[in-house]
């Protein structure tokens, strides 16, 4: 059984057609999933700022409450937080950013 050259370069074409076939498919399949997914992801955007704008609505009555009313004056401020929390949660906030203790200038700590 032998084949000459001629249904060896038939064979090979074909192998390559299918091939770029198959690319074809599988690239129109990728681009329409991707449309897909930014058209779901565009109506969930559309969606989410009218919910966060709503939520917002009662914070701010709470927020003067909590908040002092003087500017800034320096001092820590610990609300409802015992030293050792506050020194832990420093300490634990000054490694994790990698940023030296001295550098970071802390507000106010407060339990929620």
């Amino acid at each position: 059984m032998n084949i000459g050259v001629g249904e060896v370069l038939l064979i090979s074409l074909c192998g390559f057609v299918i091939v770029f076939l198959l690319l074809l498919f599988l690239i129109l399949i990728l681009t329409s999933v991707s449309r897909i997914v930014v058209t779901i992801e565009g109506r969930g955007k559309a969606s989410a700022p009218a919910a966060e704008a709503a939520a917002p609505a009662p914070a701010p009555a709470a927020a003067p409450a909590a908040a002092p009313a003087k500017p800034w004056d320096g001092q820590l401020q610990l609300i409802d937080v015992d030293e050792k929390t506050a020194a832990c949660i420093m300490a634990i906030v000054s490694h994790e950013t990698n940023i030296p203790l001295e550098e970071l200038q802390f507000r106010r700590i407060q339990a929620l």
